[in-house]
């Protein structure tokens, strides 16, 4: 069996494949914002000032979400 590689998104790859703004996700992972999301995956530290994901973090971090019910907004 061959090891699957490992991949780490970028934030411009990351807003791409999630199809939100970089505000977002700096949003959800700020627990001082109201649209903080404690489930996101935390950054992988890369270099002095570059930071990324592990695709296989948010694949599954997507395919958590997925399984949620729906939460109906209130008007």
């Amino acid at each position: 069996m061959e090891p699957k590689s490992v991949k780490i998104l970028r934030v411009p790859a990351l807003v791409k494949k999630l199809g939100i703004g970089r505000s977002t996700v700096y949003d959800w992972l700020d627990p001082n914002s109201d649209r903080h999301d404690p489930t996101f995956p935390q950054r992988v530290k890369l270099g002095a000032k570059t930071v990324g994901w592990l695709e296989s973090e948010i694949d599954a971090w997507i395919l958590n979400k997925a399984k949620q019910p729906l939460t109906p907004v209130s008007p």
